[in-house]
């Protein structure tokens, strides 16, 4: 489904006179950051619209010859910047008239409310509470300035569409699995195996991310399928969740466990590789094979098209491994992280 994002002008992308009426260049003036946070906002899915209440326009006090020259140069002006807007609505009547039209009020928001669009993962961005009641009203999300800064908004709206939900269901095994790369949600973990559940709250904890899991598989037969296509499932949705990567840090991390240490080093750059130097000197830890924590992110490590290498050594088993997940959690939370002003691939290749 398509995605929006609805912009009110005056008070949002350019000052409102004392007279709440553009109607001359030399009123054109853009509001702090709205032009950088527009610019970080194209290319993200979203269309992006002007709403606009514009009183009374076309009347012999405010004429038409008056305004569009303004919007024209506005949008000229953006344009040079790389921002296109994909539609223009202007509401004309007067707040008197009571017009359906007129937000907060959604008249003129008819071709967005046919069912193409998801409106609940759609935006408001205004300077007023009709903004806001019309992001309700729509049953979007509103974003208010001066509450919230150009940049902050930017990076919220950018942040929103780092998530991914898959859902795999195969003759062995039944997951449904949520990620949010910035962890903006709560958190659950069921897989069935009470160790390999510690095991993932730890890259939930210690990587920054929201993960919601229920898998459920052939258990009765081994822990293999289950884990393994976790690890599928897991990586599927980190890799569908960094969307086109623009922005993010890409590589890795390591770290100390009491007498064990992990050394993880990732690298998302598209291609699967994994390389597992670990030695485990018990079968299971808790209800855990420890043969299969090797498949597991050699099955992640391949969904997830990257890069991932893996040392650790120490005495105890349980740390061994919790050292692993919580190295490559912190490496994860590095490699993900993104600056939301960054329009660059890390990459020479221009592609990952």
């Amino acid at each position: 489904m398509k995605k929006a994002i609805f912009i009110d002008r005056d008070g949002t992308i350019i000052v409102e006179p004392e007279d709440e009426q553009i109607d001359s260049l030399e009123k054109l003036e853009f509001v702090p950051g709205a032009i950088s946070g527009l610019r970080s906002l194209m290319n993200l899915g979203f269309e992006l619209v002007i709403a606009s209440n514009q009183d009374g326009l076309g009347t012999p006090s405010f004429p038409e010859e008056d305004f569009w020259p303004v919007q024209n140069k506005m949008l000229k002006t953006l344009e040079g910047e790389g921002i296109v807007f994909d539609d223009i609505l202007i509401d004309r009547t007067f707040p008197q008239d009571g017009a359906p039209t007129r937000k907060p009020g959604i008249g003129m928001f008819g071709k967005y409310l046919g069912g193409e669009y998801d409106l609940a993962a759609s935006f408001v961005i205004g300077d007023r509470e009709t903004d806001m009641q019309l992001a309700r009203n729509l049953g979007a999300r509103g974003l208010k300035l001066p509450e919230m800064s150009w940049a902050e908004i930017a990076e919220t709206i950018r942040k929103s569409d780092r998530c991914a939900t898959i859902c795999r269901k195969s003759a062995e095994t039944n997951i449904e699995l949520m990620v949010d790369l910035d962890g903006n949600l709560d958190s659950e973990v069921d897989t069935g195996l009470k160790f390999f559940d510690h095991m993932l709250l730890q890259i939930v904890h210690h990587g920054g991310i929201s993960l919601n899991l229920r898998a459920k598989g052939d258990l009765e037969v081994d822990e293999h399928h289950t884990m393994e296509d976790v690890g599928i499932v897991l990586g599927e949705a980190l890799r569908t969740a960094l969307g086109d990567k623009r922005g993010i840090d890409r590589y890795g991390f390591a770290l100390p466990m009491d007498e064990s240490r992990a050394i993880v080093l990732l690298d998302l750059g598209g291609r699967s590789e994994l390389v597992w130097d670990v030695e485990f000197t018990r079968e299971y830890v808790g209800d855990v094979p420890t043969e299969m924590f090797k498949h597991f992110f050699k099955s992640l490590s391949d969904a997830l098209k990257c890069n991932l290498y893996i040392q650790a050594k120490g005495e105890n088993n349980h740390h061994i491994a919790e050292s692993i997940f919580k190295a490559f959690a912190r490496s994860l939370k590095q490699a993900v992280h993104c600056n939301p002003f960054s329009y660059d691939l890390p990459s020479s290749k221009g592609i990952l």
